[in-house]
This record gives C-alpha cells, structure tokens and sequence, in this order.
C-alpha cells in the first residue's frame, strides 16, 4: 500500500472498536465536545450508540463527505451490522466479524482520502480472535498488515512527552535478546520520519535511554550501552540525526530535561510508558509511525467493567481525534 493522499478537510474515521467496552459511550462525548472543530464520522451499528447512550442525536451517513453537514447537530454514522445481542460489559465473539470490518472499512478511507485519518476505539483481542480468529497481536499489528506488512512503531504522546518503546509486549527477561542493532536503528529512523511527516519537525531531536539502571554506568551495571547501543547511537548522528543518549532512564523525564528533545526512545514497555502516563493518565493518545495513512488511538483498553454506566473518560478519545486533525494537517503541508 502506497502511501495515501491526505486530505486534511475531510473527517476522520472512528471505528467502533470493541461494543460491549465505552467505545461508543466515550465516541459520543467527544462528538459532544468535538463537533464541527473536529469533524470525525463513527463506523459501526447505530443501535449500540442508542443502547450505550440513549437519546443520543445520531445521523446515519452513506459517505464520509456527508458527516461534514451533520456533525455540528447529530453524531455521524457509517452503519455496519452486527450479529447476535449486545450487553455492555460482556463482549459477543458474533460481534467479531463487524469489528473487524469497521477497522478496514477506516483503512480504506483513510488510504483512500475519504477520511483525512483513522482513530480506533479498543478492540477486545480475545472476542476477536474467539468470533473471528483474530491473530494479530493488537491493533497496531493488523493495521501493519492492512498496510502491506510495512515497519511501524508506537508512539505514546500526549501534550509534554512523545515516547516510543523500541521492544513493546514481550517478558522483561526477553527484552536484552530482542533488542538488536537492526531493531533500535528501525526504531529511530521510523521515529524521526514520523516527526518530519506528521509532527512538522523538520529536523527532530531525539533522547535515547539506555537499556540499564544508570544507562549501565560504563559496564558495571549492564554491558548492552558500552558494546553496542552508544556506537550504534554515533553511527545514526553520522547518518545526519539529531540523537543524545544513551540516557539513563530515571534522568531523562522530568520538566527540564524534556525540553531537551521532541521525542524519546526507550528499551522497553514499562520505561516508556510510566513517564507518559504519570504526566497525562488521561489525555495520552497512542499514534502508529510508519503506516501509509494516519492512525491514533485512545491510549486506555475497553473498560468493560464501566460499560454501560456513563462512566467513561473520553478525554483520550478527544486528544486522539485532534491529534489525528494536527497530523493530517502536517502531513498535507
């Protein structure tokens, strides 16, 4: 799949993710607050917005160009049937199948310049690969599929911080195997095309941590920076890019030091995402870097244990729907 030709006036595609999840609950209130500043049209069954939450106004749409007419008064709906019942709080594998096709559906018109971008509510990975044998990881993995099997990474970002872990859901015992040259020099030059492209950063700075407590203080703590990571680090800045590091993790997030750099690379889940998360719990988008169209996510998973409850913090969501406008508005310059 070549890389798509964005259109950053039309609206941006929101598959419906997991039903039974605040997928459609918190899609309505980020309609609610969004509106005409961010026209985005939901791709799923009109009757789970009703059942999540009823009285909701809901227009159901033929096109993506017709949600640009009716966001500012009702919440745009592409429709897509669902088999079997829905109950908040208990995914139905039927569902699956229509999970999945929303997902595609938003892929094509993101590639297509239909939709100026793709948001994606959470999926719930075990319905789907029960209803549909799902097989992908998440939703990061398919969406690579979808793409031609293209190399992606995953950027948390919210308002202070843009990080990227290079090695994501695998044990901590695997993660020195995992890591490889190849892998971290993928990582940085897929992070800083992705600032370039869909950040407008012309020339990113990027902060790399080390592996180990102290980024290994020379050997005693860890050998990985000392054998490789800070010579692999030297030949990237030869290269052209703008890298600091090996860092050690425990220095490298706080106020001062994050002016230093537009983005950070980390070893691993939990090293990325803790800082992301201490600073903005709430407000952190998920973005894929690398796919041919844009691509955001709510950074949270389907909290069925608040479906159906009017419950549910949108305030990802909606961070993710203007990430998704900011993106497609860079990417379109």
């Amino acid at each position: 799949m070549r890389r798509s030709s964005v259109n950053p006036d039309a609206p941006i595609a929101l598959s419906c993710g997991e039903p039974a999840g605040i997928g459609p609950e918190v899609a309505v209130k980020a309609w609610a607050e969004l509106r005409a500043e961010v026209p985005f049209f939901y791709i799923g069954d009109p009757e789970h917005i009703d059942l999540h939450m009823p009285g909701t106004p809901v227009s159901v749409i033929a096109d993506p160009k017709d949600a640009l007419a009716v966001c500012i008064e009702a919440l745009p709906v592409l429709p897509l049937a669902f088999a079997g019942p829905l109950r908040p709080g208990q995914p139905n594998p039927s569902h699956a199948a229509g999970v999945v096709a929303a997902i595609e559906q938003g892929v094509a018109f993101a590639h297509s310049g239909a939709a100026s971008g793709l948001c994606t509510a959470p999926i719930h990975k075990k319905a789907l690969a029960d209803g549909a044998g799902f097989a992908f990881p998440g939703h990061t993995e398919f969406l690579a599929h979808l793409a031609g099997d293209v190399d992606v990474v995953m950027m948390l970002a919210c308002t202070d911080l843009r990080v990227v872990p290079t090695t994501i859901h695998i044990p901590l015992s695997e993660v020195p195997a995992a890591l490889s040259p190849q892998l971290l020099g993928k990582t940085v030059r897929l992070t800083a095309a992705g600032l370039r492209q869909d950040f407008g950063i012309p020339s990113p700075r990027i902060a790399v941590a080390g592996l180990n407590p102290h980024a290994g203080e020379g050997g005693k703590i860890g050998t990985e920076e000392r054998d490789w990571i800070a010579d692999l680090l030297e030949d990237l800045r030869a290269e052209g890019y703008q890298l600091s590091g090996p860092h050690s993790a425990d220095t490298m997030f706080h106020a001062a030091a994050r002016t230093e750099y537009d983005a950070a690379i980390a070893m691993y889940h939990d090293q990325a995402l803790i800082p992301i998360k201490t600073i903005d719990f709430a407000g952190g988008v998920n973005v894929t870097l690398g796919l041919p169209f844009i691509r955001t996510s709510p950074d949270h998973g389907t909290a069925l244990d608040k479906a159906g409850q009017d419950a549910a913090d949108a305030s990802s969501l909606i961070a993710a729907l203007r990430m998704a406008a900011d993106m497609a508005r860079a990417r379109a310059v």
